[in-house]
C-alpha cells in the first residue's frame, strides 16, 4: 500500500512536470529539461540525450552529478557534440535500430552474445564507474524515431547504484511518452522558426543559419552564467532562457527589409546614407513582431530593436530611444534619436549583442578574414563598459571553454562537423 502511494505521488509530480515540458518552445531547451527531470523522477546519476540526424544519433545534452560536483560553483560540463551509426553495435544505436527499451544492470557485464558492447573508455579517462544503464526511444505515435533517452545509475535513498527496478521503468516510460508529445510541438515551432530565418538568408548570404544558431547558443550560454551570478530564481531562469535560445535567432530577420544593392555590397564599403539607410534593419525586424502577442514576441522584438546600441550611448550605437511609430520602411532611414545606454538597454539585446559581434568577428565574411578566437575574445574584453554590459561580458568570458565548444560543433560549413 505504501509503495503504491509513493507510485501515485511520483506520478502527480510527472503530470506537474509534463504541463511545464508543453509551455516550453525551444527543441534544445525542451531535450535538456526532458533529462534533467527524467533524472531526478528516478534518482539517477547520469544520463544523455540523443536525436535522430539522419541515419545517425546525435548527442544534445549529457549530464553527471557525480563529475559536476567536481566543478566550482556555476561551472558546466564539457559541451559536447558527436554522433554514431543508428546499428545494434552501441547501446543508444541498438535502441533507436531496435524501437524498444533496453534495461542493463550492469554495463560491465554484458552478454557476449548481445550484439551491443558498452564503450568504457570514457569511464576510465574520467574515473567514473557507469553501470546501471535504462534505454528507450523517443518515438512518435506513428512510429517516427525522434532520439533516445539514456539514464545513468539509478540510486536507492542511501546513494547506492541500483538495478533500473519495474517502478522506475514505468515512470520514465509514462514519462517518456508526454515528453514526445511536447517535442512534436517544439519542432513545429522550431520548423516556423527555421522557415522564418530562411528568408532573411536568402536576402543576406551573411546571415546563414549556422550564424544565428551560434548566436542563439552563445545567449543561452551567457544568461546561464549571468543568471547564476544573479542568483535568479529557477522559475524564471527556466522562462527566460527558453524565450532568449527562439530570440536571439531573429537579431537580424530585419534584412529581408533591406535592399540588396546595399545588403550584398563588397566593396566600397557603405556610404553614410547607405549605412543610415543599413540601421533600419533593426526597426523593421522590431515591426515584424509588433503588437507583441507573448513573452517571446516581446523579447523578439527587444533584440531585433536594441542590439546594436551601446552600453555607453556612444554615438555608433543605434537606434536609441526610439518609437516604432518614428520609424518608416518607405525612406528607410533610422532618424536621430537620443542614445539609449546601460541598463534602459534590454537584457536580451545586451546579451546578443556580445555574442553577435563575436560570432561576426571569429567568421569570415565577404568583406573580411575570420580574426583568431584569442582576439576575438581580447576584442570584447576590451569593449567591456563601452559597447558591451560589463556584467555580460564577465558572464560571457567565464563561459569561454564552451563558447569555443559551441563554434565547432555549429560550423558554416556542415561537412566540418
Amino acid at each position: 500500500m505504501a509503495n503504491k502511494l509513493q507510485i501515485d505521488e511520483k506520478l502527480q509530480k510527472i503530470i506537474e512536470i509534463e504541463h511545464q515540458l508543453g509551455e516550453i518552445q525551444d527543441v534544445d531547451v525542451l531535450l535538456e529539461r526532458i533529462l534533467t527531470e527524467t533524472r531526478k523522477i528516478v534518482n539517477a546519476d547520469a544520463g544523455s540525450i540523443y536525436v535522430t540526424d539522419g541515419d545517425k544519433l546525435k548527442i544534445k545534452y549529457g549530464q553527471n552529478d557525480t563529475h559536476l560536483k567536481e566543478l566550482a560553483p556555476g561551472e558546466k560540463l564539457p559541451y559536447t557534440c558527436f554522433t554514431f551509426p543508428i546499428n545494434e553495435k552501441s547501446i543508444a544505436g541498438y535502441v533507436a535500430f531496435s524501437g524498444k527499451p533496453l534495461n542493463i544492470d550492469d554495463a560491465y557485464t554484458i552478454p557476449e552474445d548481445k550484439p551491443y558492447k558498452f564503450n568504457k573508455n570514457t569511464d576510465l579517462t574520467t574515473s567514473y564507474r557507469t553501470k546501471s544503464i535504462y534505454t528507450i526511444p523517443l518515438k512518435m505515435a506513428n512510429g517516427n524515431l525522434l532520439g533516445v533517452l539514456q539514464i545513468i545509475n539509478a540510486k536507492d535513498k542511501d546513494g547506492t547504484i541500483v538495478k533500473f527496478n519495474e517502478e522506475a521503468q514505468l515512470l520514465i516510460s509514462h514519462f517518456a511518452s508526454s515528453a514526445v508529445q511536447a517535442l512534436q510541438h517544439a519542432y513545429l515551432t522550431s520548423n516556423m522558426v527555421k522557415r522564418m530565418l530562411k528568408m532573411a538568408e536568402f536576402r543576406d548570404p551573411k546571415e546563414t543559419y549556422p550564424h544565428v544558431e551560434r548566436v542563439s547558443s552563445y545567449s543561452l550560454e551567457i544568461y546561464d552564467r549571468w543568471a547564476f551570478n544573479h542568483n535568479i530564481p529557477e522559475e524564471e531562469l527556466h522562462s527566460y532562457r527558453d524565450n532568449l535560445k527562439i530570440a536571439a535567432k531573429f537579431h537580424d530577420v530585419g534584412k529581408v527589409g533591406i535592399s540588396d544593392i546595399i545588403l550584398k555590397k563588397t566593396f566600397p564599403r557603405f556610404t553614410e546614407e547607405e549605412r543610415n539607410i543599413m540601421k533600419g534593419h533593426t526597426c523593421i525586424g522590431a515591426q515584424l513582431f509588433d503588437p507583441p502577442e507573448s513573452m517571446l514576441d516581446k523579447m523578439s522584438q527587444e533584440i531585433a530593436l536594441h542590439h546594436h546600441d551601446r552600453w555607453d550611448g556612444g554615438e555608433t550605437g543605434y537606434p536609441g530611444k526610439i518609437s516604432l511609430s518614428q520609424f518608416s520602411i518607405k525612406d528607410g532611414v533610422v532618424p536621430f534619436c537620443e542614445p539609449l545606454q546601460g541598463k534602459d538597454i534590454p537584457l536580451s539585446a545586451r546579451i546578443v549583442a556580445v555574442a553577435d559581434v563575436f560570432d561576426a568577428l571569429s567568421h569570415k565574411r565577404c568583406y573580411k578574414e575570420a580574426w583568431s578566437i584569442d582576439d576575438a575574445f581580447a576584442e570584447i574584453q576590451m569593449n567591456s563598459g563601452a559597447q558591451f554590459d560589463p556584467e555580460v561580458v564577465l558572464a560571457f568570458m567565464q563561459v569561454k571553454d564552451r563558447i569555443c565548444s559551441i563554434q565547432i560543433a555549429i560550423p558554416d560549413d556542415p561537412e566540418e562537423s
